[in-house]
């Protein structure tokens, strides 16, 4: 063969060799069509095994959680402190917080952890000052809770429960 017939065979080879791989255009990223969505496999539950678990097995999981919160903000022996302090580790947010106790004898769960901004203005990345130029401002969300129902102190009665749900605070955000 003479060195035409070479470098066709070869550029043939080498077109029917492209085929087969799969086409990246410019631009695109290889892997998965979203960055950070994995592939299913046994570490996600399918969303049916979800809708069959019972209501109120979901509610005592979430009340147990709420209580676990509380238990260890009672227990914390840091200091609840309301001073804007930059430098401890589970404080770093652009508007760091921490968590009281919101006490509520009429509610199910009594005692809610609810965030309290720690600093009035935010925090400014490169200086890692506070900057009153910016507002540190709560986040709220709506929790489902329970609100006893009972007849007034004259009337003795059982005591009812109706769920409802309650804004509370569950972190902060910083406002330019």
């Amino acid at each position: 063969m003479d060195w035409p017939h070479n470098l066709l065979f070869l550029l043939t080879i080498s077109i029917f060799l492209g085929l087969g791989q799969p086409r990246n255009p410019k631009g695109k990223r290889k892997g998965p069509g979203r960055p950070g969505t994995l592939a299913p496999g046994p570490h996600q539950l399918p969303l049916d095994l979800v809708s069959r678990a019972k209501p109120y097995a979901r509610m005592e999981e979430y009340e147990r959680n709420l209580g676990e919160m509380v238990a260890q903000l009672r227990n914390s022996s840091e200091p609840a402190r309301r001073k804007c302090e930059l430098w401890l580790s589970n404080k770093r947010s652009l508007s760091p917080w921490g968590y009281s106790i919101n006490h509520d004898p009429g509610r199910i769960p009594e005692d809610l952890p609810e965030a309290q901004c720690l600093c009035l203005g935010c925090v400014n990345p490169f200086t890692m000052q506070e900057d009153r130029s910016m507002v540190s401002v709560p986040v709220f969300s709506q929790v489902p809770v329970r609100r006893r129902l009972c007849p007034p102190p004259p009337r003795p009665g059982p005591c009812r429960q109706r769920a409802v749900m309650e804004t509370i605070a569950v972190g902060c955000t910083c406002i330019f």
